[in-house]
């Protein structure tokens, strides 16, 4: 009787033992596989995880579509070992892009919509220190686009209509967490300059460098950064008004070091490289208004092609042409920012830049002699480390842009 307690009891461990360990690989999947994909026309997924997974069709009409009619979307499902249903995920059928990979350092001039609040400050008035934009619900981040019917673009623009409004209402029309609304105050005179103020800080645009990551001769456009230019102090994206991109040299260098990010030090030498359209989060996107030579052009990877492998990054760190430089590079994400750990290994980059620094974002990334993405951010705290972006995000952005673009063109 005991012998068959302890049988039964050890049965019992060993499935939930299994059941747990069926649980958890579900949860992996889950959470390692993204929701979607692309492939190119003719070729079959096929997904590298640590635990195997198969996609199979959902019906065999998609079998028969499936690989060939580029456009065409359907879904699969996945399952572990080939058995065990984990998750059904969005496939879509594409052309094989090429790009001209560049590595190349710009310059990036951005004219916001309207101006971004950076700070507040109180004013003294005869009666007591006021705030009057703050106390009406202005906030850092918000954009003002418009004063009493006039729209603002510049500083200068906010300060001569409050300064010239003698304290009366101003109705203010903002942009707040992508949401339009209308604010009002009443400016006040400040008791030690005489001026009518309403107590905030503002700025009306940016420039900096960064490296240029591809052309795309089909879109016309071209991409750089990998990530979106916002407020330093804030944290918002820039919301566009004009900008574009410009030739930049580089004219020294600040080395990393842990807990304190370098930086490449550049100068604009004025040459127009393309219109700038689109600052997003995975990036900033410009029509090209130059030549761009198309004598290398370079197949782009799907993010199921990336591996967790050695590869290079091409970039500008002085006078001399885009370099080469060894890395170990390592999936972390499946979203749309951040999907790669970057290892600088190459002696050359360490011993000159300290590994990576600012103005290296949007340096292309290859592996296997296709472009699989982009830098975009250093670790502080360890700068021969940083983050990636798979290149299909920004080429799916780079479609809407161009798209985007034709539509204006259009009306």
């Amino acid at each position: 009787m005991k012998t068959t307690r302890i049988v039964i009891k050890s049965i019992t461990v060993f499935f939930a033992v299994i059941f747990v360990t069926i649980f958890a690989s579900l949860i992996y999947v889950s959470n390692s596989v993204s929701d979607s994909y692309l492939i190119n026309s003719g070729e079959t997924l096929k997904i590298d995880t640590l635990i195997p997974v198969r996609a199979s069709y959902c019906s065999e009409e998609v079998k028969e579509d499936y690989g060939n009619i580029k456009g065409s979307s359907f879904k699969m499902d996945l399952k572990m070992l080939g058995l065990i249903p984990a998750k059904q995920i969005d496939v879509k059928v594409v052309d094989e892009n090429y790009v001209a990979v560049l590595g190349t350092t710009f310059g990036i001039k951005i004219y916001t919509e309207g101006v971004l609040v950076v700070g507040f400050s109180d004013i003294d008035t005869d009666s007591e220190d006021k705030n009057p934009a703050r106390t009406a619900g202005l906030k850092e981040g918000d954009f003002i686009v418009s004063l009493n019917g006039i729209n603002v673009y510049t500083n200068e623009d906010v300060s001569n209509i409050i300064k010239n409004s003698n304290g009366e209402l101003i109705i203010a029309r903002i942009i707040s967490n992508n949401k339009s609304k209308v604010i009002n105050f009443y400016p006040v005179k400040s008791k030690s300059s005489g001026i009518y103020r309403a107590g905030i800080w503002v700025k009306d645009s940016s420039a900096g460098i960064g490296t240029l990551t591809f052309y795309s001769p089909k879109y016309n456009v071209v991409a750089g950064l990998g990530h979106g230019i916002c407020e330093s102090e804030t944290g918002t994206l820039l919301t566009l008004n004009s900008g574009e991109f410009v030739s930049a040299d580089i004219v020294s260098v600040n080395k990393g070091e842990k807990g304190k990010a370098g930086e490449l030090c550049g100068a604009f030498t004025g040459k127009r490289i393309a219109k700038f359209l689109k600052n997003s989060d995975n990036g900033v996107y410009g029509m090209v208004t130059c030549d761009i030579s198309l004598d290398t052009l370079f197949p782009v990877a799907l993010k199921q092609e990336v591996r967790n492998a050695s590869g290079y990054i091409l970039t500008t760190i002085d006078d001399n042409p885009p370099q080469y430089y060894s890395c170990d590079i390592k999936i972390r994400s499946q979203g749309q920012t951040q999907n790669l750990l970057v290892e600088v290994t190459d002696e050359r980059l360490l011993n000159a830049t300290g590994g990576i620094v600012q103005g290296m974002s949007g340096s292309p990334l290859i592996q296997n002699g296709k472009l699989i993405g982009a830098v975009t951010h250093v670790l502080v705290n360890d700068p021969t480390r940083g983050y990636g972006i798979f290149i299909e995000n920004m080429l799916e952005t780079a479609n809407q842009v161009a798209e985007e673009q034709a539509k204006k063109d259009a009306s």
